[in-house]
């Protein structure tokens, strides 16, 4: 009797509106998961462009990448990939100021107590190294060095942890391969009208240019900033963020190579905002995000072409967007993913990680026919909380930084920022302290990185860590900083590595 109940209302088709990264990385996780008894179909108009600025990922893309089994060096081929140690931001916090937010550890704890007290406790000794000189990352990053290496020679320091840059259309095509292997059909076309059951709401059909009307139990929205399903339909709303995120625009182009082949994302301030330098194989991903209050869009775009390093190969074109998110991701049978879902700018690489983790939440709560409003509300909830915390981060880089030049980043100094931000930079600065909440997704070597990149300095450390004897501490750090340089000395170049392992092929 039980099987004949749940039958009857289990989801058997699903129905993604719109490609892209978003698109295809839903529906290639989906044919993976829900095998042969749901049918995955998704929609798609050669016409209508994807945004496809995000070429910068963070560690966490290794997950998905191995869950659909990828092999590594053949994924870095297909999408002209890079490698990825970290963020190097430049003159964020004063014009001459330069930091990495290195992915990896930094030092060891001992026992309990965070590396960093040890290092704020040898600072406040008058030990003049910085919190970078025990990060793998960083030193192979300032050297453009890489290796895939699990630990530090023998020693219990963890080794490299990186991601990639790479060519997130190639990636999209990539995705979408293997979503079609697995039995995923693909329609192109564009919808035109979606039609609301009149009882419950629900998407009952979208009707595409050509007439065919196609119905599904389950909507996935990955349409853009249109929400063509989300906020067109089913009217989500949109929370907007551009006050404690100022920026609106972005112009973004593609230029030859000219400079080294760095195994790292770049992030330089500009007068009205910043820009992005990303390192692919064939070419280098340069955009330029800005405050249209502040900065005219020819000025932007100058700016934009006098700060790249090769000939542009492409005409800039200029993207309009309003930080914030949807007031709620999942509403009657539609869940968002992507842009249709909510933008922050690409400062930390979140957007295909926002994708990612979003997917893997509508897979672990996969609902049945009746879409039982408690768990979309579970769902809402974490959603919300995610994009928040990421918020926060985001918000930090711009908030704390010691430009005199009136205008845009006096702007953000004087801003008043949400209560968990203030509180977060309050107890780091009283007592060198940091905690992650639940499933954050920035740990606590981010942020220490970013403040103290961004010069909040505590005034305290851990009294734990005066519990090590003067000799000990200084024995201790001076080892790991030889561990460090040993590794990294050993370590290829990045060019190098790629030529080695996984170049891709040239056309």
């Amino acid at each position: 009797m039980g099987n004949s109940v749940q039958s009857t209302q289990a989801i058997k088709t699903v129905l993604i509106v719109g490609g892209g990264t978003a698109g295809w990385m839903a529906a290639a996780v989906f044919a993976k998961t829900l095998g042969e008894k749901v049918s995955i179909r998704l929609i798609e108009s050669e016409e209508i462009g994807t945004v496809g600025v995000g070429e910068a990922t963070i560690p966490q893309i290794h997950h998905i990448n191995k869950f659909l089994g990828f092999d590594e060096n053949d994924f870095i081929k297909n999408t002209q990939a890079s490698f990825k140690l970290g963020i190097q931001f430049n003159g964020w916090t004063r014009p001459d100021d330069s930091y990495l937010h290195a992915f990896g550890d930094i030092g060891r704890p001992l026992g309990l107590v965070p590396f960093h007290h040890y290092w704020l406790r040898a600072r406040a000794s008058g030990d003049k190294s910085s919190l970078w000189d025990f990060s793998i990352n960083t030193a192979a990053a300032m050297q453009n060095r890489f290796a895939r290496m699990e630990r530090v020679g023998s020693s219990r320091l963890t080794g490299v942890k990186y991601a990639f840059h790479f060519d997130a259309g190639l990636y999209a095509q990539y995705l979408r391969r293997f979503a079609e292997a697995h039995g995923v059909q693909r329609s192109e076309g564009k919808i035109v009208d979606v039609a609301l059951d009149g009882e419950t709401g629900f998407i009952k059909t979208v009707q595409m240019t050509n007439g065919e009307e196609i119905a599904a139990d389950f909507f996935i929205d990955c349409s853009g900033f249109r929400g063509l399903l989300i906020e067109g339909a089913l009217k989500a709303g949109y929370e907007d963020w551009t006050r404690w995120l100022p920026c609106d625009r972005a112009v973004a182009v593609q230029c030859e190579h000219g400079d080294a082949f760095r195994p790292y994302t770049q992030a330089t301030a500009q007068r009205a905002g910043w820009q992005w330098r990303i390192p692919l194989q064939h070419r280098v991903g340069n955009g330029h995000v800005y405050c249209s209050q502040f900065v005219s869009d020819e000025d932007a775009k100058d700016v934009l072409l006098q700060n790249i390093e090769g000939k542009a190969l492409a005409e800039p074109r200029i993207i309009r967007f309003t930080t914030g998110m949807r007031k709620r991701m999942w509403v009657k049978n539609c869940v968002t993913l992507g842009l249709a879902s909510g933008f922050m700018e690409p400062l930390e690489s979140t957007s295909i990680h926002m994708i990612q983790s979003a997917v893997s939440r509508v897979v672990s709560m996969f609902p049945d026919k009746s879409f039982d409003p408690t768990l979309i509300d579970e769902f809402n909830r974490q959603s919300r909380f995610e994009f928040e915390r990421v918020r926060d981060f985001l918000i930090l880089h711009y908030h704390a930084n010691e430009h005199d030049d009136a205008g845009f980043w006096s702007a953000c100094r004087d801003m008043s920022v949400p209560d968990a931000l203030t509180a977060k930079i309050d107890l780091f600065r009283a007592s060198g302290r940091i905690y992650r909440e639940h499933e954050e997704l920035f740990t606590e070597t981010g942020w220490l990185q970013v403040m103290l990149g961004q010069r909040i300095m505590p005034a305290g450390y851990h009294p734990v860590a005066d519990a090590l004897a003067e000799r000990d501490l200084s024995g201790f750090l001076s080892d790991m900083r030889a561990l460090i340089a040993r590794a990294t000395a050993s370590m290829p170049s990045h060019e190098a590595f790629i030529d080695n392992q996984c170049k891709a092929p040239v056309h």
